[in-house]
């Protein structure tokens, strides 16, 4: 079979034909439709010069080409069916299309060049087997890949200096919408605006962006978010997410900021290829383009800086050495507030006790490099000392707090209340536009007033549902009546004794100080044993106070008499047995606790006192009162027996401790004949022995 093509031969229609189809955006894909066309169309060109045989690749189309792009799966297939020798002629509307890059290029003409490979565009055929067409298509690769560049770094400087003034506009958050080509404005659909500062609202009440979510969750509040779908930009209602929230929160376009290059890319090698990867979010300070008091915005910016200094705290930063700094259970007032004044680090709490609520502050310092902790004290005697200090100051606004906590009871709904009745003005235009296009169809026509008269319906019973909601929401209304009021304003004059009371919950305490307290400076003197406290107020003003360091309580407080129990005993017994001859003796520990098997061996520790677990002579010499009855095969009763009658000698290092009785005064007589005679006729014989109020048991008579 011939070819009317002179470079086409029967060698190469033997093969098959490859069209290659790519654009380089998914935008392309759905605008440029005429050049899909042309591209597809090369198929019949193939025909035309003679194969039989055309397969189309198109799973490039919407995939760039450029240095780092994703690798082209097409391409990748086509480079396959080349180096199979299965390809007469590989066919592209231009050979643009195959490659942006001098890398991919290359490689696809050696391989068309090796194995006699045509590559054909819409102008020409190009054989790879001669000098000419080498040459021709070697400059056109090197000019496509220049144009790509030029090109781009044309587009780039444009956005840059567009960028720089505040123009630059690609998809705008929800909340605002472009106004012209230059500016954007506050959407005017007042849900919209509604819903955006509610977010900001429900934080500063929260503080936590994962509290701000729950609450949107359990309200069943929406808010909006863009879908992009027919290159347009729509407005969609719903439930949002967590990490929808903190976006809404660190987005500087809030505060009425403009920034540009807030994700900044780079070219790395991954896997011997060279790809391209994103970087974190950069904050709006250290972007590229950064222009404040841009546009309109919802909140201030010192409040946006606010919001991003609780969201850092807020973070669980787990292994790093600040603090977690969030309002969390745990009865340490100051967790997250103290800060070393000897390293400068934030300082831990740390919790202990049977129960686990005792607190302790701890800095790190150089620990986990095999260094020692800084500064580390008891957190109850501290917190109570702060305490006091909090009060004196923030006490005389009692009142004040009290009539705020009035009115925000009373509006306690109102945020969610705003949101559904706009959300119902909204219903109810998309309702009655609904009747509208119903009401203006000829009514015979069913086909299309069915499927109008459905959509009415669907928009009706949204109006019902949130008219419900509504009303739910007006029976919930808390009202304060005069008497809770006056409740309110006498706990206000009385804040002192509120604060104190077992009834006050602990969040509601760290968050009170958290809204005065910006940080608190602490440092020690060994020399003296005394806390220097630095309280750095918020609005900059600086207190000071001084307190003595809280002690160990063990190290403090336990009786010289327990210690000097517990030295005897320690070479002995065990600290559990230990612990039980403290208790029968009625002693307690420094804080007034019963005494364990942990709290004796905290005092060994402390007072450098040998022991824990008995010598090796105890168990093989001295035999405890169980170990003496099992010995000799008898009762415990048989040797207490022994004993009252002083035939078998007993000592006790202390009261109530266990009895010692050496294992040779059970192995000589008279203890040995006692025992062996009541082994044999069952009768203990105990001579010797008087008793004024009960008769002898099991006496022989004489």
């Amino acid at each position: 079979m011939t070819s009317p093509h002179p470079k086409v031969t029967s060698q190469h229609l033997a093969r098959k034909a490859v069209v290659y189809l790519r654009q380089s955006s998914a935008k392309q894909v759905h605008e440029n439709l005429q050049s899909q066309r042309l591209q597809y169309a090369l198929r019949e060109q193939a025909i035309t010069w003679g194969f039989r045989d055309v397969e189309i690749i198109d799973e490039d189309l919407g995939s760039s080409a450029a240095l780092g792009a994703r690798v082209r799966d097409g391409f990748t297939q086509l480079l396959g069916r080349v180096a199979l020798g299965e390809v007469g002629m590989v066919l592209s509307i231009e050979v643009a299309r195959l490659s942006r890059t001098d890398k991919d290029w290359c490689h696809l003409l050696e391989l068309c060049q090796v194995f006699g490979t045509l590559i054909a565009d819409a102008d020409h055929i190009y054989d790879l087997t001669t000098m000419d067409d080498q040459l021709v298509l070697g400059i056109k690769g090197t000019l496509s890949v220049v144009e790509l560049k030029v090109l781009k770094n044309r587009l780039l400087r444009g956005q840059e200096e567009k960028a720089r003034r505040g123009e630059l506009f690609r998809i705008v958050a929800p909340g605002y919408q472009c106004a012209g080509e230059d500016r954007i404005v506050k959407d005017p659909d007042l849900r919209v605006q509604t819903a955006i500062q509610l977010v900001f609202t429900k934080f500063r009440e929260n503080w936590s962006a994962r509290q701000t979510h729950k609450w949107f969750i359990a309200n069943q509040v929406s808010l909006p978010v863009n879908r992009c779908g027919n290159g347009k930009v729509t407005i969609e209602w719903v439930l949002p997410g967590l990490g929808w929230i903190g976006s809404i929160l660190k987005n500087p376009i809030y505060a009425g900021a403009y920034v540009y290059g807030r994700k900044p890319t780079k070219m790395v090698v991954s896997e011997g290829r060279i790809i391209k990867r994103t970087g974190r979010l950069l904050p709006a300070e250290e972007c590229r383009v950064f222009i404040r008091d841009h546009h309109e915005a919802y909140i201030c910016w010192e409040e946006f800086e606010e919001n991003r200094r609780k969201l850092r705290s807020n973070a669980l930063r787990l292994g790093s050495d600040e603090s977690v700094a969030v309002i969390r259970q745990g009865h340490g007032l100051l967790s997250g507030l103290l800060r070393c004044g000897r390293c400068g680090k934030k300082m831990h709490v740390r919790y202990w006790g049977k129960s686990g609520t005792d607190a302790r502050y701890l800095c790190a310092g150089d620990y986990k490099n095999g260094g020692m902790y800084c500064i580390g004290f008891g957190g109850a005697t501290v917190d109570r000392r702060f305490s006091q200090q909090l009060l004196d100051v923030i006490s005389p606004y009692g009142i004040e707090a009290s009539l705020k906590a009035i009115e925000s009871v009373n509006s306690e709904e109102d945020g969610k209340s705003v949101v559904f009745q706009r959300q119902l003005q909204q219903l109810e235009y998309e309702a009655q536009r609904a009747f509208e296009q119903y009401n203006v169809v000829d009514a015979r026509h069913r086909l299309v007033a069915a499927e109008l008269e459905r959509r009415w319906n669907e928009k009706l019973e949204e109006v019902a549902q949130v008219q419900k909601t509504l009303e739910e929401i007006a029976n919930q209304r808390h009202t304060l009546t005069a008497e809770q009021k006056q409740q309110l304003q006498e706990m206000g004059r009385c804040f002192e004794q509120v604060w104190r009371s077992n009834a006050c919950p602990l969040e509601t305490k760290k968050k009170i100080i958290r809204t005065v307290i910006e940080e608190i400076v602490v440092q020690v003197d060994e020399s003296t044993e005394m806390l220097h406290f630095i309280i750095h107020w918020k609005g900059g003003c600086h207190t000071e106070f001084q307190m003595e360091k809280p002690r160990s309580a063990v190290g403090k407080a336990t009786d010289v008499e327990d210690i000097d129990l517990i030295r005897k005993m320690a070479d002995r017994y065990e600290d559990g047995e230990i612990a039980r001859v403290l208790n029968k003796m009625n002693r307690r520990t420094g804080k007034g606790l019963p005494w364990s098997q942990s709290r004796v061996a905290d005092v060994r520790r402390k007072h450098g006192i040998a022991g824990g677990r008995p010598g090796h002579e105890r168990g093989l010499k001295i035999l405890s009162l169980a170990q003496a009855a099992k010995h000799c095969r008898v009762s415990d009763t048989t040797i207490r027996r022994l004993v009252e009658a002083n035939l078998l000698p007993m000592t006790q290092i202390v009261p109530w401790a266990p009895w010692e009785i050496q294992r040779v005064d059970l192995d000589a007589e008279p203890v040995r004949g006692v025992i062996a005679h009541l082994h044999k006729t069952g009768k203990l014989v105990l001579k010797g022995i008087v008793s004024p109020n009960q008769p002898a048991l099991f006496l022989e008579s004489q």
